[in-house]
């Protein structure tokens, strides 16, 4: 044994003065990301993992506030750039693909049976066939509904559109508002007109719209507004909508002075906070208009990225590879309170996050990113004018399309 160990020392030695390492030299591995405070710690756990997994990768770890982070990553993609960066999927990831600053990660994918296991959003990580990074959340959008409204009304959770206009008559009939929205701060407005769009026209027709190949002049948009008017017209929606903010809706559901509300699951804490509980709140899926049209679904999901500038490529894979596993999935996600999109992850024991994770890892026509995100910030604030507008104006469609379209032709030069 002694004379063992004596050898060994005499190995260490030589080694050195050989000049070859004797133990594995230190890769780092830079990190630039925007994690609020819950999220940044359950990523620092993770980062601990990987790096006891991979003890000669040293995972450095730069987080920004969100909205400096939006005007960073402009800067440091192209001067000084990260191994690994979070952002979004979809249209937003697009301009960074376009210029050729993030890396084209389809080999990660392959050889990680990713197609599978996150094949809910490979539509939305995927630009000319290729896949551009690795999304690690994302959280549903839907209808959440007052069930003792429904019950007070005998109406039945609708599976189709019609039967949606069906029920809204109940409720007008009863006095109470079908459905409920605030859209003084535009976005929610988009939401009920991404729905209606995917359920009439389909995910890459929306994808189409919002990367401005459609004009808001074509058929396929009117079809939209013509579904949309089934709502509008008969005032089924909450009338002062443009005057009120998503929460002040959400009180009105809470209260039941309106049956339904087309939200993201991020409001569940404001209904519950206002007294509903699992008894009296439901959530579905907005309901089928087009039975040709494959579901698709409303789901902004977060990312991770290779820039093409980074400098320890093959560790930035490796750490990719992990974030898309179940076990990494679930942990991040029980922190954030949203949804891991590996269909082998956990989900937590709420039955809201446990219907979210069922609808969008059983997605047939895709994944949409929300209109602000899919659509340029400038496009989107004149959409979402519009969609406002048309609420409150539904005659004045013509002219909202018109304006739109004189938009699209400016900004998508």
């Amino acid at each position: 044994m002694r004379s063992s160990m004596k050898a060994s020392v005499a190995s260490l030695a030589l080694a050195v003065l050989a000049g070859a390492p004797a133990f594995a030299q230190q890769r780092t591995l830079t990190y630039y990301a925007d994690y609020d405070p819950a999220p940044l710690a359950a990523m620092e756990g993770i980062i601990a993992d990987f790096e006891a997994a991979n003890p000669d990768i040293d995972v450095v770890l730069q987080n920004f506030d969100h909205e400096g982070y939006k005007t960073a990553i402009r800067n440091f993609l192209t001067a000084d750039a990260p191994d690994l960066a979070n952002w979004y999927a979809g249209n937003r990831m697009a301009p960074f693909v376009n210029a050729g600053q993030f890396m084209d990660v389809s080999d990660v994918w392959e050889a990680n049976d990713l197609g599978t296991k996150l094949a809910s959003a490979k539509a939305s990580m995927t630009i000319d066939g290729k896949q551009w990074g690795v999304p690690y959340t994302y959280y549903q959008w839907g209808i959440y509904y007052n069930k003792d409204v429904y019950a007070q009304v005998g109406a039945e959770v609708p599976a189709t559109w019609d039967d949606f206009i069906a029920n809204c008559a109940k409720f007008k009939e009863a006095g109470i508002d079908c459905l409920t929205t605030g859209t003084k701060a535009l976005w929610p407005g988009a939401g009920i007109f991404d729905y209606m769009n995917l359920r009439t026209n389909g995910y890459e027709f929306h994808m189409d719209l919002t990367a401005g190949k459609v004009a808001w002049t074509d058929d396929r948009v009117k079809a939209t507004f013509a579904e949309w008017a089934k709502l509008v017209e008969p005032g089924y929606v909450t009338a002062n909508h443009a005057a009120i903010d998503w929460q002040d809706a959400a009180a009105l559901l809470v209260q039941g002075k309106a049956a339904n509300y087309v939200m993201g699951n991020f409001a569940v804490a404001v209904f519950k906070e206002g007294g509903m509980t699992n008894d009296t709140l439901g959530f579905m899926a907005f309901p089928t208009i087009n039975p040709d049209v494959p579901r698709a679904e409303e789901a902004p999901t977060d990312t991770i990225h290779i820039p093409s500038g980074a400098k320890n490529v093959e560790d930035a894979k490796l750490f990719l590879a992990y974030i898309a596993e179940a076990g990494p999935q679930t942990k991040i996600n029980a922190a954030m309170g949203q949804l891991p999109i590996n269909a082998g992850s956990e989900v937590a024991d709420d039955p809201f996050l446990q219907a979210g994770f069922e609808l969008l890892s059983t997605t047939p026509g895709g994944i949409a990113q929300f209109f602000d995100r899919d659509a340029p910030a400038e496009m989107a604030k004149i959409g979402m004018e519009g969609f406002q507008q048309y609420m409150v104006q539904p005659d004045q469609l013509d002219n909202i399309l018109e304006r739109l379209e004189k938009a699209r032709e400016r900004i998508y030069k």
